[in-house]
């Protein structure tokens, strides 16, 4: 496991973060969503660009579509495959974009 004390100078660069839209734990309509799928929300929006990259891109509507599988989504998250299907049903629900 690794030591997560205080960061001195430039330490904190050294990491990988995944981004969450602020709104999703700031706006009222969000807050009855797991903080699970918003994590996962965010794990998702990070393959954006591989979608992007790969041309995952349907022509009529411009969607890009994101593909990842549940259980490495599961392994990345540490979650059981059921429960991460649960979450990303929750999260294509109120999220459609990067679902579509």
């Amino acid at each position: 496991m690794v030591n997560l004390d205080y960061f001195y100078g430039s330490e904190g660069e050294q990491y990988r973060f995944y981004q969450i839209p602020a709104i999703l734990l700031e706006d009222e309509e969000y807050k009855k969503i797991s903080d699970t799928a918003k994590l996962l929300y965010g794990i998702l929006l990070s393959r954006l660009a591989l979608s992007k990259k790969n041309n995952w891109i349907e022509k009529e509507t411009n969607r890009v579509y994101i593909l990842y599988n549940r259980n490495d989504i599961a392994q990345k998250m540490g979650k059981s495959p059921r429960a991460c299907l649960k979450n990303k049903s929750c999260t294509k629900h109120i999220f459609p974009r990067p679902f579509s």
